[in-house]
């Protein structure tokens, strides 16, 4: 494939993950601050809803229902990835439960943006200084943008909804790293959702604790988180993973809250502030560096 036509294919898929990450953020906030439906209720419905959706796409694709993943072993998903989604589906859930929105962005992208670099240093991968330095002007940028939300907790943070964020974040990162490895995205992500729905049996005997909390907007809510921002955004996102280092990909993911609020500038009418500019700068200066320098050095 032609260099130029590489990098806008990888530059538009990575947009169009990065706006399914945020519009996926969004329902979850939607649904679970305003007690629409229960976590639990929640996370099942989005992994069953994604897995439907996904199916039916493969087969489509295949177009037979016999067919769908016979071409190799290797479409099948991985019960490790499966593992992986279910528990970041679940304790990103419960987490927004205890923790304001900002707090919980900067703990979870903080750790998925952890998780992948120090997994890519264990794995021999030596980092050019200008990966380190742009990873650091990024995270800066993102505490920048997030700091209103953080000051406005007043210090009343919930330790067990940082402590389920920040392994919610070791697993997106994990279920990240994997789709590195894929060989067909869309048929990898739909038996991932498929394999996660058995996992999510462990979910019932909390229902006898926290009751479940059903209403139609919350349902709807789920489904199109599961079917179209969870979905296919990650099956768009295992695609694009090839392309991108572990760095490149940890680092990138800090830009999800900045499309966040730009789509509450554009649709809600929200104020574009000083410094929503200046850390939207700074992220991206910061991404630009990670991306670059790579292909540089």
């Amino acid at each position: 494939m032609n260099v130029s036509l590489m990098w806008i294919k990888t530059i538009s898929y990575t947009l169009l993950a990065l706006l399914a990450f945020a519009g996926n953020s969004v329902l979850c906030r939607l649904a679970l601050a305003d007690s629409a439906v229960d976590a639990t209720s929640f996370t099942a419905i989005r992994l069953f809803s994604g897995a439907i959706v996904l199916y039916i796409l493969c087969c489509l694709k295949a177009r037979s229902f016999v067919s769908v993943g016979s071409s190799s072993a290797s479409s099948f998903g991985h019960w490790a990835a499966a593992a992986l989604l279910f528990t970041y589906a679940t304790l990103f859930s419960f987490a927004y439960l205890l923790l304001d929105a900002g707090v919980g962005a900067l703990v979870l992208f903080g750790s998925v943006q952890m998780t992948m670099i120090l997994v890519s240093i264990y794995r021999g991968h030596r980092l050019h200084i200008f990966e380190y330095l742009g990873a650091v002007i990024a995270f800066a940028g993102f505490v920048y943008l997030m700091w209103p939300s953080i000051v406005s907790a007043n210090g009343n943070i919930s330790w067990a909804g940082f402590a389920l964020m920040v392994i919610a974040g070791i697993a997106w990162g994990g279920y990240t790293l994997m789709g590195k490895e894929v060989a067909n995205p869309l048929t990898d992500t739909a038996f991932n959702f498929v394999k996660s729905l058995p996992f999510a049996m462990v979910l019932l005997p909390v229902l006898l604790f926290i009751p479940a909390i059903w209403s139609i907007d919350g349902v709807l809510l789920a489904v199109a988180s599961g079917a179209l921002t969870s979905g296919l955004g990650y099956a768009v996102w295992y695609a694009v993973l090839p392309n991108l280092s572990a760095v490149q990909a940890g680092v990138v993911q800090l830009l999800v809250p900045v499309i966040a609020a730009l789509g509450g500038i554009v649709w809600i009418g929200e104020s574009v502030t000083l410094s929503f500019i200046v850390a939207t700068v700074v992220i991206l200066g910061g991404i630009c560096l990670v991306v670059f320098s790579r292909y540089r050095a």
